[in-house]
């Protein structure tokens, strides 16, 4: 069915876009809606805004902590914070402040937002991001706001470029808000902001809780990397490694091997904890599909992002590739451990903690524990600390795209660790779940409030 809009000249906005995706249906009924207030635009209500820094990727252990694109994702600021040195900095207008907005400006996420909280001051931001400072509007409302449908639209509409979509401070600076929207109610907005905000934090809290435990069970708690620039090695380590090169026997990587196999509660290879180790099978598309498609895009440093299971715009596979026999075994099911195996973050992985089947692709390892012998989240968790990370690194092939296979996975050492100790764990990182999703929800909450606000004006 073709889709199409009658524009008078007059709203042609300018000669800058006469493009027909610029005025979709859905775009100009949104401008519509909030027409209803007394609409400005961005630039009217900010008191800076700025691109991100560039930085080459020297990244230090000690230094001004930075944020990039990545970190911002669908329900705020998350993932590994990596540091850059503090001469890299010009001035103090590119350290952040608590209610400065971030917006991705380039790349697959770009649009996400995120707003800076007080534990975030002082950091710095990447170039894939713009800052938004202002004190003439509540900055959490519009956090929200972008975070909506009538926000984030704007963003989708005013991108420019197919194959890396971009947006640039020009373009942002023309987003049209509502102006006036009771104070009382943009309040109401950041009560709800920060009340998730503070759940997020305890969900950190207790996956940390979980990390403490881990350690010191293994007396990892005050482990310190080495910096060494050599290793002697045994020729009988070298033929039982089957490996020759460097990065597998680096001294840190010795020493959490050596705490592995010298544990006192004994250690096994994963494939003896397992029912089924091996990469995804890539299941075909389909706008029928009934079954929700996961890439390794959502495996986070600390968690799994969800957020794909209420996206519309994911893939979807038909339900019926499942009931091929061979491909049977991969559909996922509560409680699989899911394996980044291909790219910059491999060796992350996490639990699937919800209750609806999903269906991966070739870039992931699906581990499936057997719950007779050892806990699966316990077991998930394991092999996202220190203790999994270290052999993902051994293990790695490849250097512009590192890979794992699911034979090296399977020789995996996995200490035996007290049942107490992995029921505390697995907890743990459930309750830490269960903290992050309700977080989630009062942000929907949120933007719902915000939606329903200009809609029903």
């Amino acid at each position: 069915m073709i889709t199409f809009s009658i524009i008078q000249k007059s709203q042609l906005e300018g000669a800058l876009r006469l493009d027909a995706e610029y005025y979709q249906p859905e775009y100009l009924d949104i401008i519509k809606e909030i027409s209803k207030f007394k609409i400005g635009r961005l630039k009217d209500v900010l008191d800076d805004i700025r691109y991100g820094l560039y930085v080459e990727p020297d990244y230090q252990e000690e230094g001004v902590n930075f944020l990039r694109a990545l970190n911002l994702v669908d329900y705020g600021i998350d993932g590994e914070i990596l540091k850059i040195k503090g001469k890299e900095i010009p001035s103090k207008k590119y350290l952040l402040d608590e209610g400065d907005i971030l917006i991705v400006r380039s790349g697959a996420n770009t649009g996400n937002v995120g707003i800076i909280e007080n534990y975030l001051k002082n950091f710095t931001f990447g170039s894939y991001t713009i800052c938004l400072r202002t004190t003439k509007i509540n900055p959490y409302f519009l956090y929200i706001f972008f975070y909506s449908k009538f926000g984030r639209s704007q963003t989708l509409r005013l991108q420019t470029g197919m194959a890396q979509p971009n947006l640039n401070i020009p373009n942002i600076e023309e987003i049209k808000i509502p102006l006036n929207i009771k104070k009382e109610l943009q309040e109401e907005i950041e009560e709800i902001v920060l009340r998730a905000f503070k759940i997020k934090e305890s969900s950190k809290s207790f996956y940390h809780q979980a990390e403490n435990s881990l350690l010191e069970e293994l007396e990892l708690k005050n482990f310190e990397s080495e910096s060494s620039l050599f290793s002697i090695v045994n020729l009988s380590d070298v033929k039982k490694a089957n490996r020759i090169d460097a990065e597998y026997f680096q001294c840190e990587h010795k020493k959490i091997i050596n705490k592995m196999e010298k544990y006192k509660g004994g250690w096994d290879y994963l494939e003896n904890f397992t029912e089924f180790i091996n990469n995804g099978n890539q299941p075909s598309y389909s706008k029928d599909g009934e079954i929700k498609f996961f890439s390794q895009k959502w495996i986070k440093d600390k968690g799994i992002d969800y957020s794909f299971l209420t996206d519309e715009n994911e893939p979807r596979v038909l339900k019926s590739f499942f009931e091929d026999k061979k491909n049977k075994p991969y559909l996922i099911r509560k409680n699989d451990i899911l394996y980044y195996s291909v790219g910059a973050n491999l060796g992350y992985c996490h639990n699937y903690l919800e209750d609806e089947n999903i269906a991966i692709g070739s870039f992931i390892n699906l581990i499936r524990a057997d719950k007779n012998k050892i806990n699966p989240v316990s077991l998930g968790f394991v092999l996202n600390s220190i203790v999994g990370r270290t052999q993902a690194e051994m293990n790695k092939s490849g250097l512009a795209q590192p890979y794992i296979y699911a034979k090296n996975l399977r020789k995996f050492l996995i200490p035996i660790l007290p049942k107490t100790t992995q029921q505390k764990i697995a907890g743990l990182v459930q309750k830490s779940h269960q903290a992050r999703k309700k977080a989630k929800e009062l942000l929907e909450e949120a933007k719902q409030k915000v939606e329903g606000m200009i809609e029903n004006a």
